[in-house]
Formats: C-alpha cells, structure tokens, sequence
C-alpha cells in the first residue's frame, strides 16, 4: 500500500495542476488550497511566500522526473549505450503521457522566469540537478565531449516535448517505439556506437 503523501507534497501537486490550467498568473495560495481540497491558509502555512511556494513546487516537479526514472540523480546509471536510449525514451514517454500535467507547469515556470531573475534561478537550479547525470552518463558510455553532447541531448529531448505538448504534434505525440528510434539514432552519431 502506498504511503500517505505528506502536506507539502499534497500541495507541491497542487501548485503544479494550478500553473498547468491556470498559467502562472493563477498560482495563488487560495488557488493551491483549493485544488489541494484544503482549509484556506494551509498553503501559507507551508510555503509563506510566492517565492517559497514555487521553489516548492519546482522541488516536486524535479522529483518527479527522478521518480519516472526510477532513481535519484546520484544512483541513474546505465549499463551500455543501448540501455541509455532505453531509459531516456521511457522517460520522454512519461513526460509525454503521464508527466504531461507536469511539463505544462514547467513551460509556464520557464516562460516565468525570462522575465523575473528570481524565478530564473529556481528553474537553472532544477535544470542542472536534471543535467548532471546526463553528462555522467554520457561520460561514462565513452562521449567524447560529454558537456557539449549532453547539452545536445537535453535539446533534443526538449524539442521533442514542447512539439508534442504545446506544438504542432500535440494531438499527435510519438510511441515509445518512435522516441526510442529517435534516441538511439542521436546516441549511435554521438558516440559511433553500434
């Protein structure tokens, strides 16, 4: 049986479904609370500030993402190059499918934050704890410039979710089986793997 998610991660959920229906400009305490099915003010109480709610809600969505790949940063490891592409494509799908509620909040975060500093530094601070393994893995699977490939990737894989989620393809987002073609044709000219 699952265990009861605490407070703050009932709210931190919350936040996240806010921003994704409502834009950024729709995330307020009472607005959390609500979706929350909360007592007005038990947002406040956790997170007092705007600020302090969304670097909370951007925690969770981080987590999230780690949760989809079955780890955290620190253990992501991959045993050859073909289960990398195994793992990035199952990740792709779940932000596709799963995580779509999730991906619009974070294009809202991101939009955000072009414009206020502070916000800016919440989401680079999350990009780079979603970066870092990448590099590492990209490292360890023989790249022969791991922080220029990774940077690659991570656009590939971008590119993919916002065509799929707010672009041309979102009525029409690829299958596993096409995100994993995809995948492994990215690593394969990167690291000239067979």
């Amino acid at each position: 049986m699952p265990a009861e998610p605490t407070r703050t991660t009932q709210l931190a959920d919350a936040a996240i479904a806010v921003l994704a229906e409502h834009g950024m400009r729709g995330l307020t305490h009472r607005a959390v609370d609500r979706t929350a099915g909360l007592p007005i003010g038990s947002t406040s109480y956790y997170a007092r500030t705007r600020a302090a709610l969304l670097e909370l809600t951007m925690d969770r969505m981080v987590e999230l993402d780690f949760a989809s790949a079955g780890a955290e940063p620190s253990e992501l490891a991959v045993p050859d190059i073909h289960a990398f592409g195994e793992l990035v494509a199952g990740l792709l799908h779940s932000m596709l499918t799963t995580g779509r509620v999730r991906m619009l909040a974070r294009y809202e975060f991101a939009l955000e934050g072009t414009r206020r500093p502070e916000l800016r530094a919440v989401y680079d601070r999350a990009g780079t704890r979603l970066r870092e393994p990448t590099v590492r893995m990209l490292r360890a699977a023989g790249a022969p410039d791991p922080q220029r490939q990774a940077r690659t990737l991570v656009a590939f894989c971008e590119g993919i979710l916002f065509d799929s989620i707010a672009g041309v393809n979102r009525e029409n987002p690829p299958e596993l089986a096409e995100l994993l073609a995809g995948i492994r044709e990215l690593l394969h000219g990167m690291l000239h793997a067979d």
